[in-house]
């Protein structure tokens, strides 16, 4: 008798199967992983753009004039503001423009429309927007509804965007800028 060579039929397919099985596991482990790499992505990107839309906003808050030249004003309702403001121009230079923040309801996004420039979206998936003004600082703080004025601006601006989660839940971000101040 010869000594045997070689693996049996059986155990040929008892290690094809053990390979296929971990084969499986692997694929669905870079399955999850690519997943969660993509989610954490769009996490992030979500994160930066919102970051982005209240340094903006800050930004325009802080340059903002009233009363300086004849056609800056600042007019805030419940459902939007506008105000003149400094902004920077493309080739590195200050120029004062006009500002409105809005929602637009059509795309569901928090939007502000700049003179001579498209609008810029601040945020997606907006429900509602409010925005409230403060008149005066300090324990018997006083929030409007509405300000309109050719000749001053309020302490602050609470912007308050209810926006829409899966299914039915909702969240709502409160925000604060401060004015300028003026003088």
């Amino acid at each position: 008798m010869r000594p045997k060579h070689g693996f049996t039929l059986i155990e040929l397919t008892v290690g094809l199967m053990i390979a296929s099985i971990v084969v499986l596991i692997a694929a669905a482990v870079f399955a999850a992983v690519a997943d969660r790499s993509r989610t954490l992505v769009s996490a992030r990107q979500t994160l930066d753009h919102d970051g982005n839309a209240r340094r903006w906003l800050q930004a325009s808050f802080l340059s903002l004039e009233v009363g300086e030249r004849q056609d800056s004003t600042f007019e805030g309702h419940s459902g939007n503001l506008s105000f003149s403001a400094w902004r920077l121009t493309s080739d590195g230079w200050f120029e004062p423009g006009f500002i409105r923040l809005e929602r637009d309801e059509e795309h569901h996004q928090l939007i502000a429309i700049q003179s001579r420039e498209s609008p810029i979206v601040l945020a997606d998936s907006v429900v509602a927007a409010t925005f409230d003004y403060l008149m005066q600082p300090g324990l018997k703080s006083l929030w409007m509804e509405q300000w309109v004025s050719r000749v001053s601006a309020p302490v602050a601006v609470r912007l308050r965007i209810q926006r829409a989660l899966a299914g039915d839940k909702a969240v709502v971000d409160t925000l604060l800028f401060l004015i300028k101040e003026r003088g």
